[in-house]
């Protein structure tokens, strides 16, 4: 029988019938047929520790015997309170107030909305723009697309974007002789941006250190940091997306720590439950929460979700954060082993070039005789083929990358680099 389910990100109509799963524990999947997967790229990037965590669980147990939900506006409770101080001992300090709301498309438009009233609150009604990255990507909502409108995805929905100041990201990867010059370019462009417009320019936003669905594209913290002194010369926000960054991603807990820089807002999400059930924050500097308090109603910022601070997520939250805390080494230790694995098996392939690694993400491009880009028809092929041989990558177009679970053995990374190698041989 035809499922009757609209699968996200998939042409229906041409894409295989989609693998059954029964359960998963660790990095590995197990399909209904009993085929054993491991799943190298953490589910959707959420799957932090693993699949089916017996401490998240019991979290999850233990809390919906006790308070599955209430109303967010005028109650609250503890889980929600205890991760919103937990996190808060992690950020850079001037980071105070805790917004939730519940996917990362969410938690970005709540930055948007944040960062345009700011300014609008204080009489600053010029303020319009928004200066981006190109290559960006920042989610699946209309705010979000539109400060994404580098990627080729949207082009249906222009029409419904506003428009924003499109820069360039100075990616850069291994052995880059380059990469000063692309910096110094990106800077001087945002630099006469700022000078020009900075009384219209909101903030500028950007994934540090990692653009994720644009190519796993990375810049360095150098950049960063010049790039905040610029955001403070100018006196406009700096909006940092670590939907996908935070939660140990780049090897520290957030970019904004690995980088040492502070933004103004942080959006955070997918990791923040550990993978278990869906859950977002927005958190924001005191100058700003500071311009929304106020004796005037119009000062409010009136958004809100059903699940806002849903209790179930928030309680795994809390324990996903602990996790960390914990055992950082989880983290850290990825590092080493891609650049290992990478050297022992794929830095000498005809095939590959532009190696990077950040943390726990490794990336490389695939040579191929199309031009590269999320469309480049060699994704599907590879996808299929490394299912077919009990591994879940899934190519962007020719970057193919690598960004599993932090319980991964280095046994089991090496077995990720040594089917790369074995497959791209063909």
């Amino acid at each position: 029988m035809d499922s009757p389910i609209w699968r996200p990100f998939t042409q229906m109509k041409t894409t295989p019938a989609p693998l059954p799963v029964k359960r998963a524990q660790g990095v590995w999947l197990e399909l209904e047929d009993g085929r054993q997967i491991l799943d190298g790229i953490s589910s959707w990037w959420v799957t932090i520790h693993g699949h089916s965590h017996p401490a998240l669980a019991a979290a999850l147990y233990q809390q919906a015997q006790t308070l599955e939900h209430v109303i967010f506006a005028g109650f609250t409770h503890d889980p929600a309170e205890t991760l919103a101080g937990k996190l808060l001992n992690h950020l850079p300090s001037p980071l105070s107030r805790v917004f939730f709301s519940d996917n990362g498309s969410t938690s970005v438009e709540v930055a948007l909305k944040m960062a345009f009233q700011y300014w609008r609150n204080q009489g600053e009604h010029q303020r319009t723009t928004f200066l981006t990255f190109e290559g960006g990507y920042h989610g699946d909502t209309i705010g979000a697309m539109s400060i994404g409108a580098g990627s080729s995805w949207w082009q249906p929905f222009y029409p419904l974007m506003f428009e924003t100041e499109l820069v360039p990201f100075p990616a850069t990867f291994d052995d880059d002789l380059n990469v000063e010059t692309k910096e110094a370019q990106a800077l001087e462009k945002i630099a006469h941006l700022l000078k020009t417009q900075s009384d219209r320019i909101i903030g500028i936003f950007i994934e540090p250190l990692v653009q994720g669905a644009g190519g796993m594209r990375m810049c360095r913290p150098q950049f960063l940091q010049q790039l905040q002194t610029l955001a403070r010369q100018f006196n406009v926000l700096l909006i940092y997306d670590e939907v996908m960054t935070g939660f140990g991603r780049t090897g520290e807990l957030f970019a904004c720590l690995k980088s040492a820089t502070q933004p103004d807002l942080i959006c955070l999400s997918k990791g923040l439950s550990g993978g278990c059930l869906p859950l977002a924050v927005t958190v924001a500097t005191e100058a700003i929460y500071q311009a929304f308090y106020s004796d005037d109603l119009a000062h409010t910022f009136y958004h809100g979700h059903s699940y806002t601070g849903n209790p179930l997520a928030c309680a795994t939250g809390v324990v996903s954060l602990e996790l960390l805390e914990q055992n950082p080494e989880a983290y850290r230790q990825l590092e080493t082993w891609h650049r290992q694995f990478l050297d022992r098996w794929l830095r000498d392939h005809p095939r590959l070039e532009h190696f990077r690694i950040c943390g726990t993400i490794a990336a490389m491009e695939i040579k191929t005789d199309e031009a590269s880009g999320y469309f480049n028809a060699i994704a599907p092929v590879l996808k299929a083929q490394f299912l077919a041989a009990g591994f879940l990558l899934r190519p962007l177009g020719n970057t193919l990358y690598i960004m599993p679970p932090y319980c991964i053995t280095s046994t089991e990374l090496e077995s990720v680099y040594q089917v790369i190698h074995r497959i791209l041989d063909r």
